[in-house]
């Protein structure tokens, strides 16, 4: 079965490949020696001559009869063999030296098939070592073949051979033990991430993988763990930032809806209680159970329009004139803020007031977007300007086009807030901007004034009925929605001015100024 661990497979596969290296590299040089030691038995049975005196003659002046001389067994080195075949081609029963084996051959010249000056290896006829034998053409039809034994050769191929054994189980075994202790060194770094794992399941949050290297793989796979731990706290911090604005918006709603509904509760009592109540006292009352319905259906239209934005997309696309949005927000101000000055103006170039503004034509700016959404928040931003400014302060709308920085906006700088992240610097922007010349917010009081149900210290001045707190929280959902930006620039004493970025898609009007 496969092992299971993964230091067990890696002692395992390195101990086999280093087997199988040791025992390749030996293969290799016992074929080598082999080889070299055959080449020399070669070399020296292709220049070997016997001397003149060990070739077999006959006896002056009779025929070749009967035993032939044939020399000392000192004529010839110890271990060549000589065979010679006679002119009868029948192998001679002895040869030059002299020995315990003896090659194989055959008893006729003519089942011979070795070729004259090329070694063959042989099998011994007698004994176990095999031979090397090579032939040659003699006089008078006499054929000679010379042998040297192959015991040498085998003996060293088979020392070497077992040497070579030997050191590879020894390679297997020093390989396995300190293959184990280097692997265990080196698997250091991922016992440590473990151990950091397991307490991080355990409850330990905050903790981190120290092996950071990035030259080593561990390392590397450190910088990813740490990087999706943090990536896992953002979530969860995110999660529970997400859970406790619900619960707060679940309390704020329940809050301002139990003030309406104790209302029309308690008028709906007193219609019930005393039926002869004046007409005067009873049209009093359904005026203000109505009051408090319309406040109602207000606030859960708000509600709904806050959820839809924050879950779906912008279901309807179109080209939108800002400029025309503008001029009819404006429109309706002044009808419902008689008295109010309530100006309409282009975009000085670089955003802000300037005193060449004023001579600067009116132009379209036009992007895509849903025209009732991006109205809304126009009608939201002047309507809070008329509400939360004195009487005497002046409003202005300023409509052109940008590109985003610090000084134009989309951007974060000191003095600056918004709800929604900042727009990349530098690109082409469509604005509105509703600018008044009241008393401005203080830093603190203009980070909030975007969050839901948030009411400032004016917002029912002259005992007007407040409102909900989520218009400027739906007008910049509204904006996120179109890919864009609600921001506030305000300080006390200074004024402060609503403005809407959305992205200009659509090539219409002047083109963008720095």
């Amino acid at each position: 079965m496969r092992p299971r661990a993964m230091r067990t497979r890696l002692v395992l596969i390195s101990t086999v490949l280093a087997t199988v290296a040791v025992l390749a590299s030996q293969a290799a040089g016992l074929t080598v020696m082999r080889t070299w030691l055959t080449g020399q038995i070669d070399h020296r049975l292709t220049h070997f001559g016997p001397p003149p005196r060990a070739l077999p003659s006959p006896a002056p002046g009779s025929a070749p009869e009967g035993p032939e001389r044939f020399p000392r067994e000192d004529a010839l080195p110890s271990d060549y063999r000589v065979y010679f075949y006679g002119p009868d081609g029948r192998l001679r029963p002895d040869s030059l030296g002299d020995g315990d084996g003896r090659p194989l051959l055959p008893a006729v010249v003519s089942s011979l098939t070795l070729q004259d000056g090329r070694p063959t290896t042989v099998p011994a006829g007698r004994g176990t070592s095999d031979w090397r034998v090579v032939a040659r053409t003699g006089p008078d039809g006499l054929r000679v073949v010379v042998a040297l034994p192959l015991d040498t050769v085998e003996g060293a191929t088979a020392k070497l051979l077992w040497v070579g054994l030997a050191i590879g189980v020894v390679a297997a075994v020093g390989v396995g033990l300190l293959g184990s202790a280097a692997v265990r060194l080196g698997l250091r770094p991922l016992d440590r991430m473990e151990r950091t794992a397991l307490r991080i399941t355990g409850g330990e949050a905050d903790l981190s993988v120290t092996d950071t290297d990035p030259r080593t793989e561990t390392g590397r796979l450190g910088i990813a763990f740490n990087t999706m731990l943090g990536q896992v706290r953002a979530a969860l911090h995110r999660k529970d930032a997400s859970e406790q604005r619900l619960r707060r918006f679940m309390a704020d709603a329940g809050h301002e809806l139990r003030t309406p509904l104790t209302s029309i509760q308690g008028f709906a009592e007193l219609l019930v209680e005393h039926p002869r109540l004046p007409a005067t006292r009873r049209r009093e009352a359904h005026e203000l159970i109505a009051r408090n319905a319309e406040r109602m259906s207000r606030l859960v239209d708000d509600l709904f329009l806050l959820t839809k934005l924050g879950h779906a997309p912008v279901a309807h696309r179109e080209t939108v004139d800002l400029l025309s949005l503008a001029a009819d927000g404006v429109g309706a101000v002044v009808v419902a803020h008689p008295g109010r000055d309530v100006r309409l103006a282009p975009l000085a170039a670089g955003g802000g007031p300037s005193g060449a503004r004023s001579r600067e034509a009116l132009d379209v700016v036009e992007t895509l977007g849903d025209t009732h959404q991006l109205a809304q928040v126009i009608a939201n931003l002047l309507a809070n300007a008329c509400v939360h400014t004195p009487p005497g302060a002046r409003v202005e709308v300023r409509v052109g086009t940008v590109r985003t920085g610090p000084a134009s906006g989309g951007t974060d700088r000191p003095g600056r807030s918004s709800a929604t992240a900042p727009l990349p610097p530098g690109i082409p922007a469509c604005v509105v901007e509703v600018a008044d010349d009241g008393p401005g917010l203080a830093a603190d009081t203009a980070h909030q004034v975007f969050e839901r149900f948030y009411r400032g210290p004016t917002a029912a001045p002259d005992g007007a009925e407040p409102g909900s707190g989520l218009g400027l929280s739906i007008a910049s959902t509204i904006a996120e929605a179109h890919h864009g930006r609600l921001e506030l620039d305000t300080r006390p004493g200074a004024g402060a001015t609503f403005r809407l970025l959305l992205p200009r898609s659509v090539g219409a009007g002047p083109a963008s100024r720095p």
